[in-house]
């Protein structure tokens, strides 16, 4: 095992504590704003105290806090930066559109031209509506499954942590105050590669259900067959397949998880990747349950996707220079590529501290995940905020391990011996007490019901 002297630890600590001027900042954002963050993500509760409280520039992967010290950043953006923070082709692409307007009274040409970009890469996609984030179309897949089965229940795959912040998925939480009782029992749940869960469902509810929405692929990877079954299920019982593409979508495949997985669904909601980081996002389907939301049908009207700020001309050109991007450079290839070279990394000083069954990286390597265990190896949160404190101290954001376009080699070295730096304090933690190294409370699950 590597030397764990505390002298050759603390010789790479580059961050110590946030400036009195960013704390009062944090005070003052508390007063001001629910939580202190406009992202429940982001707040103060999913990280350590230690952490800088506010970000203020990015470029690549790369980010500066408000007292100006430097990290390598994963997750950005909650995944949506796929490319890197301010790249320069989709920021000339949306200021470019900007100074020609961004809102007209009447559609605007580029909307054309960003649905047939987008359909051209999802395969089994016919029709598009676009929107700014990824609860409106999810809830919007939602309504018109609903209007074409002319049912009210929905099935969700509850292993999954996130599809909307609407009643329809928020009820069925644990987070649900405010939301009716009788929205939430419309809301069914199934796990992940149990197919036999979903068959209960069906069963239990016969010619009631709408639709099973669920990501084709979180942290598990779906068991052979399995995904192709829930399609064969839905249809055998008059529902529609709805898969979340927020993060599969740009990262797995350049036609999404479904291309990757050769299992097209009746719908598809894409956002994140798609503008690197803009505010866009995309309800893709067949086009006889798409044009429900139109104008050429006998049906009743379905009111599907009607925004203020739906097709803002500059977030469309900012999907557009997106796609183009991921289409020319062969950006899916990278990330998969930078994942991978940081797995192996991460593995090698994961079995030098003998940390097998106690920290693991989860996930495909476009998507990398950890998981925190305690010294009984049950999950722990107080692991996962030392982990983190850890690394923020070093100089690496990291909630998860998810690469961008911009992560170099040379990030994903220095992230690796930040990580094998970190890891040495988790060994000492398992064997002298989490308490001696913690500083501060451990971060909770956003989706709780109680702070």
């Amino acid at each position: 095992m590597a030397s764990l002297e505390k002298d050759l630890i603390m010789s790479e600590i580059k961050y110590e504590e946030s400036s009195p001027e960013a704390h009062a900042l944090q005070r003052k954002a508390h007063r001001l704003i629910p939580g202190g963050a406009h992202t429940y993500a982001k707040g103060d509760d999913q990280f350590p105290e230690s952490a800088p409280p506010f970000m203020v520039r990015g470029k690549g992967c790369h980010a500066w806090d408000s007292d100006g010290n430097e990290f390598i950043e994963y997750g950005m953006g909650l995944r949506a930066i796929t490319l890197g923070h301010a790249f320069e082709p989709v920021v000339q692409a949306a200021t470019r559109q900007m100074h020609l307007g961004i809102n007209f009274t009447r559609p605007a040409t580029i909307e054309v031209e960003a649905a047939e970009k987008l359909l051209g890469l999802i395969g089994g996609a016919e029709m598009v509506k676009f929107a700014k984030n990824g609860s409106d179309v999810t809830t919007a897949a939602v309504k018109l499954a609903r209007a074409y089965t002319n049912r009210d229940l929905i099935a969700i795959c509850g292993d999954q942590p996130f599809f909307s912040t609407d009643d329809w998925f928020m009820g069925a939480g644990e987070m649900n105050s405010g939301i009716p009782k009788s929205i939430s029992e419309m809301t069914l749940s199934f796990h992940y590669n149990d197919l036999g869960s979903l068959i209960e469902l069906f069963d239990r509810h016969p010619g009631q259900i709408a639709c099973v929405v669920m990501e084709a692929e979180a942290a598990v990877r779906p068991s052979a067959g399995y995904l192709q079954q829930v399609k064969n299920l839905c249809e055998q019982h008059g529902a529609l397949l709805i898969f979340d593409e927020m993060i599969t979508g740009f990262r797995w495949h350049l036609g999404g998880a479904q291309e990757f997985h050769g299992v097209v669904p009746h719908l598809s909601t894409f956002g994140k990747g798609l503008g690197n980081g803009f505010a866009i996002s995309a309800l893709a389907g067949k086009r006889d349950i798409m044009r429900l939301g139109g104008l050429d049908h006998e049906h009743p009207r379905v009111f599907l996707l009607s925004t203020t700020h739906g097709a803002e001309t500059h977030a469309l050109a900012a999907a557009i220079a997106s796609m183009d991007t991921y289409v020319e450079r062969g950006v899916i290839e990278v990330l998969w590529r930078q994942g991978e070279l940081l797995q192996k990394q991460v593995d090698r000083s994961i079995n030098e501290y003998r940390l097998n069954g106690y920290f693991e990286v989860l996930g495909r390597p476009c998507n990398l995940i950890y998981a925190t265990r305690d010294p009984n190896r049950e999950p722990s949160q107080a692991y996962r905020t030392l982990f983190m404190q850890e690394m923020i101290r070093r100089g690496v954001i990291g909630p998860s391990f998810v690469v961008s376009y911009a992560h170099s080699d040379s990030d994903i070295q220095r992230t690796a011996e930040v990580v094998h730096e970190a890891l040495a304090i988790y060994r000492k933690a398992l064997d002298e007490g989490v308490e001696k190294y913690l500083q501060g409370r451990p971060v909770k699950p956003v989706n709780r019901r109680f702070n």
